[in-house]
């Protein structure tokens, strides 16, 4: 965290100076968890594990990677079968070391939080054992011999590579349709840069390709170039991970503003036009207090806005994101609004120039204990420049309905882990539970794969009969 406030107080210094240079960006935008600097740095931390029997941190993860398992073979330098073990269960897990809100999971479970001490730092031991095999190319899988079945995937983000490398180590040859220009979904295209650079998303991409077995087909969109029925008929099945990506409205006047957009879009823009062919305003409105607000709230920051502010319809006690995340866009010196809703986007000239927010307040606790906010009927206006959406995501309901899926609002209907109402059509992720970590869709992909391998089986065992 020492770290990362230093950083963040120079990045604030050369805003204060108004100096907009190549180098300003590449430092805003920089690895903002470095790694570990040294082998021995790395060693006093992995003996600091208690190698807990029926280990918290590992129960509290989604994939459940042996966290006492992998910590071990860092103390004894077996580094190689340190990556395998974290792998063998995410083989994004070096993606995820970086995004994943590990202060809610692995390491808000670490025993050490009961005695008032420091967390292990399982995210960055994670980093310190996978970024090794990345960059040095180990081949920690063998991939079995073909069995001559063909599986078609929708997407390559998180859940859709996942379920490939899984297949492709049981000998199933993987054909990908994505339909970006890269693979890694939200890793690539949805996370702040200073988490995950665009490298290092080619990187693993590349990594979890290198098994074999896989190929991806770029710019093929399901529903526009290819066809749920077409992709039926030419594998023995299919899986989707399409995940989701449109944007949900405010539903106020205004939002067809020059100047209002949505943080999908325009953290999508940072990502593939590069940090410095993005335009921000001075005066920045945020709306949402989600990870990918703060993601959109910080790059603005980082960009040059002289003011973002984010306004939250609840409580810092109901907010979503985590409060690491918090922190960061306090740091870089983000206002925080709370008990705040939209209310009214103003312009002029076609262009925004205000935001009317009405004050909250919490109501009656509902049935499940929640209070929901309820208008005090009082106003305040903010004098702003440019407003991100950051209010949540939607699925692609139009797409699932067309492609006759079982659906509820557009996420897919499963009868178990991934199984869909169309015989030999599996799904998971993101399009199924509309929207959760990176993490939830690596175990959904692996979820996805073991229930395909079940469906050969059964069909295989079914033929003989």
């Amino acid at each position: 965290m020492i770290i990362i406030l230093i950083q963040i107080l120079t990045f604030k210094i050369m805003i204060q100076n108004n100096r907009h240079t190549k180098e300003q960006y590449d430092q805003n935008f920089s690895d903002i968890h470095p790694p570990f600097e040294t082998k021995d740095a790395a060693l006093v931390e992995a003996n600091r594990c208690l190698f807990c029997y029926d280990a918290p941190c590992m129960k509290s993860c989604p994939t459940g990677i042996d966290v006492p398992k992998f910590i071990k073979q860092i103390t004894t330098d077996n580094i190689k079968g340190s990556a395998h073990t974290i792998f063998v269960s995410n083989i994004m897990g070096a993606g995820c070391s970086k995004v994943c809100p590990v202060e809610k999971l692995c390491e808000g479970a670490c025993v050490y939080n009961l005695m008032d001490e420091e967390a292990i730092p399982i995210a960055k031991l994670q980093r310190y054992a996978t970024e090794k095999a990345l960059y040095n190319n180990w081949q920690l899988f063998k991939r079995k011999e073909t069995t001559g079945k063909k599986v078609a995937i929708v997407g390559a983000g998180p859940a859709g590579l996942s379920c490939a490398h899984v297949l492709s180590r049981e000998g199933v040859d993987v054909t990908i349709y994505e339909k970006e220009s890269k693979g890694g979904g939200l890793m690539t295209y949805g996370i702040a840069a200073y988490k995950v650079t665009p490298q290092f998303c080619q990187d693993e991409v590349d990594y979890i390709l290198s098994i074999g077995g896989i190929e991806i087909k770029y710019n093929q969109e399901l529903g526009k170039n290819i066809s749920l029925d077409e992709l039926k008929e030419k594998f023995d099945a299919v899986y989707l991970a399409f995940g989701v990506g449109l944007a949900r409205q405010l539903d106020i006047p205004g939002e067809t503003l020059e100047g209002v957009v949505d943080a999908i879009s325009f953290i999508y823009d940072i990502r593939t036009k590069g940090y410095n062919n993005v335009p921000v305003g001075d005066k920045v409105a945020v709306i949402g207090m989600g990870m990918t607000a703060i993601d959109a709230a910080t790059q603005a920051k980082r960009l040059g806005a002289k003011e973002v502010t984010m306004l939250y319809r609840r409580t810092q006690e109901e907010m979503p994101c985590t409060q690491e995340e918090l922190d960061i866009a306090m740091l870089d010196g983000c206002e925080i609004i709370w008990l705040a809703a939209p209310k009214e986007i103003l312009g002029k000239d076609g262009k925004v120039n205000a935001l009317k927010a009405e004050v909250m307040k919490l109501g009656e606790p509902d049935a499940s204990g929640r209070r929901s906010p309820v208008s005090t009927g009082e106003d305040f206006t903010l004098e702003v420049d440019m407003l991100i959406k950051a209010a949540g995501q939607m699925p692609f309901e139009n797409l699932v309905s067309v492609s006759g899926l079982e659906n509820k609002n557009g996420k897919l209907t499963l009868k178990d882990k991934a199984t869909t109402n169309i015989t030999g059509v599996f799904a998971g992720g993101d399009c199924v539970n509309g929207g959760k970590e990176v993490v939830d869709a690596v175990q959904a992909g692996k979820d996805g794969a073991r229930t395909i391998l079940n469906y050969f089986h059964a069909k295989t065992q079914s033929s003989k009969g």
